[in-house]
């Protein structure tokens, strides 16, 4: 049990990393302000704000990388208090 709650919650955090890279690059080729990758956990939610914002204009709706980043961030959170209570 404790070896699949971390693998599943290794993998959301892959996700989420990944999904914040996608969402920085998008950003960034709308607004053309290239900011410096290593600040990018500083800045992810005004990324993601900037990104929920573009992508209901261009598309009508919310982007996926949104439901993405929302999903593997929190499955990642309740993988690691599951994996404490049962330890």
């Amino acid at each position: 049990m404790e070896i699949a709650l971390i693998i599943i919650g290794l993998g959301a955090v892959i996700g989420y990393v990944a999904s914040a890279i996608f969402i920085f690059d998008y950003v960034n080729e709308r607004i053309h302000k290239r900011k410096h990758f290593g600040f990018i956990n500083l800045f992810i939610f005004s990324y993601v704000k900037h990104y929920k914002q573009l992508t209901r204009e261009e598309k009508g709706k919310t982007g996926r990388l949104f439901y993405l980043w929302i999903l593997s961030i929190n499955v990642a959170l309740v993988c690691f208090i599951l994996f404490l209570i049962f330890r």
